[in-house]
């Protein structure tokens, strides 16, 4: 047994577990952990400029490394509540992140102390534990139940709070003799996984919905060799999106009100059976529940038990990990393969495929200023299928997922149940973090880019680099569009003559309001603006070229229309078109269209 700091423990666990990529700041009732991370080098700290930000680093590198957690770590009191909205983000999609906090001494707790407050109280909804220690002798089981939690179930984030004088109190431990305890998921039976198949195979039309569960389990393969055996389409939620490539003949479109394809939601509503993996059945996915549900048997698989009926009753529900109901159903379906035993689901399969090729939205507009859905054709064009995308809330997102193309698991990084304004940007330097040498671009609109613009700095500092294309029409966007059944538009405009822009008339840009190449530029990083849509080719080449030269956040701010309406609805049967439909491949996303050539 050695004699230590519980600080000097903690960190030892923290590397045992593997968990060795931080972002945070400092402060007076951290600085004992901070000494222990800075004595032991194990651990790879990223200071942010906002705690927040560093809250979301955390969830974004947790996202995008496969299997590793994400640290945030920040002092006492507001440190803590900062946090919170990270926490949000992360326990809403199902992510472990760890966040510590310094807190006031033990004896303090209760005297209302400077930055004392009971942060285990305000976060325990928002997390799998939230505990504040209060003997030093506990810490490295707290951190060891933590681990436990944290990869155990349903995935979740997990809060400690660390008293300064627990931190600096001494204890016997022995990192050799450390194990991490088991990680305990439920698994699908043989039997489960036979009353499924049985339940899909008696059914003439139907298909996989792949959730934000099949990527925490890593079984993306897994599912589209189950869709290749079955010859069944698959419907990607938004979490689930890239667990089937998006040029797969299986892959059906995604489904909803808002980050749909109208082939995804008219093949959703020809079906008659559907099996949903590791999904939440989340309303902007189903919208109403009786058009989604109309005529079609439902089997659900979740990892979470109260997670199967929680929306709606399925015909039978299964509580297992995703991954390990896909393994199941995958060695049946094989077994009644090789007997000769399957439908034929062939023709389905190409119905699906025939909506694909011919139910697409225009992208290709000429206009000046540029429509948003030119923005996504020519991101399409400019990056390759190993782009990895960042993006949170606001039109911008929800025409994205209309419009982007995602070939890969976690290539797709989206805080989807929550969306938090301002969550992109830091998240985007997590993902780099856990992506290293991958190409990230993050996409936001101006007010999303605004909430949290001071961490680009944090990406110039540390070379972090990756693109932030920026679509900018000086609008809370997304509002707007939902303002106007109260036939009004209140408080939802953020143009303004900016004194320090030359009033250049001939500027589409002019009135617009925040310049934000020079705010990225004064951040220490490098940035273009783009005006005109023949323009937006040569600007992504200038972007990655910037970024590759100076390993540093590249923003593309593009100047767009100041009101363009995006496809939504309140049913999967009335999603309101407010431009014109693609009439030629010309007109829509080519990479897809070039698939059914």
């Amino acid at each position: 047994m050695t004699r230590m700091r519980t600080v000097d423990a903690a960190v030892l666990i923290l590397e045992r577990e593997g968990a060795t990529e931080a972002f945070g700041l400092p402060g007076a009732a951290i600085n004992p952990f901070y000494s222990a991370m800075r004595a032991h080098g194990g651990i790879r700290h990223t200071l942010a400029r906002h705690v927040e930000g560093a809250s979301h680093m955390a969830d974004g590198y947790t996202r995008a490394a496969d299997g590793n957690i994400g640290i945030c770590v920040g002092t006492s009191g507001p440190a803590g509540t900062d946090m919170i909205t990270g926490l949000y983000a992360a326990w809403a999609d199902s992510l472990p992140i760890l966040c510590i906090t310094g807190q006031a001494p033990v004896a303090k707790l209760h005297k209302e102390d400077f930055q004392a407050v009971d942060i285990a109280s305000i976060a325990k909804p928002l997390t799998k534990l939230a505990m504040t220690v209060l003997e030093p002798a506990q810490v490295p089981g707290a951190f060891q139940q933590a681990f436990q939690l944290m990869r155990s179930g349903r995935p979740g984030p997990v809060l400690i709070d660390l008293p300064i004088d627990v931190q600096l109190a001494e204890i016997e431990f022995d990192i050799d003799t450390y194990e991490p305890l088991p990680v305990v998921k439920p698994r699908a039976t043989r039997a489960q996984a036979e009353k499924a198949l049985d339940l899909l195979v008696a059914h003439d039309r139907p298909i996989l919905i792949a959730g934000g569960g099949v990527i925490n389990a890593g079984a993306s393969d897994g599912l589209v060799e189950l869709a290749e055996v079955l010859g069944v389409p698959v419907v990607p939620t938004l979490m689930g999106w890239g667990a089937i490539a998006d040029d797969h003949p299986l892959n059906a479109g995604m489904v909803g009100i808002q980050t749909s394809h109208r082939y995804g939601n008219q093949t959703l509503l020809a079906s008659d059976f559907v099996l949903g993996l590791g999904n939440r059945w989340a309303n902007r996915h189903t919208g109403g529940l009786d058009t989604y549900r109309a005529g079609r048997t439902f089997v659900h698989v979740d990892i979470e038990p109260t997670q199967i009926g929680r929306v709606f009753a399925p015909d039978y529900g299964i509580v297992s990990d995703a991954g390990a109901a896909i393994d199941a159903l995958l060695e049946l379906a094989r077994e009644r393969k090789a007997a000769g035993t399957l439908p034929d689901y062939s023709g389905w399969a190409a119905e699906a495929q025939d909506r694909k090729a011919r139910l697409q939205r225009k992208t290709n507009f000429v206009e000046v200023p540029i429509k948003p859905q030119r923005v996504y054709q020519e991101m399409n064009r400019a990056f390759g299928r190993d782009t990895t995308y960042v993006t949170t809330i606001g039109l911008s997102q929800i025409a994205g997922a209309q419009l982007l193309h995602v070939y890969g698991p976690r290539k797709w990084i989206n805080a989807a149940q929550a969306g938090p304004l301002g969550w992109t940007g830091p998240a985007a330097l997590g993902v780099v973090r856990g992506k290293p040498g991958e190409t990230v671009v993050a996409l936001s609109g101006d007010y999303d880019f605004q909430f949290m613009i001071e961490e680009l700095a944090v990406g110039a500092q540390h070379q972090l680099p990756y693109i932030h294309v920026v679509v900018n029409n000086s609008y809370l966007g997304l509002i707007r569009q939902s303002q106007r059944p109260f036939e009004m538009e209140f408080q939802v405009s953020l143009a303004f003559d900016n004194v320090n822009t030359p009033q250049d008339e001939g500027s589409v840009a002019h009135g617009y309001g925040v310049d934000h190449v020079k705010v990225a530029e004064g951040l220490g990083c490098k940035a273009i603006r783009v005006e005109r849509p023949e323009d937006l080719a040569a600007g992504f080449a200038e972007a990655k070229r910037l970024m590759a030269e100076f390993q540093v956040p590249v923003v593309v701010e593009v100047i767009l229309e100041r009101v363009t309406n995006i496809a939504m609805g309140a049913e999967l049967d009335a999603v309101n078109e407010f431009e014109d439909l693609a009439e030629s491949a010309e007109d829509a996303p080519t990479a897809i269209l070039a698939l059914q050539d």
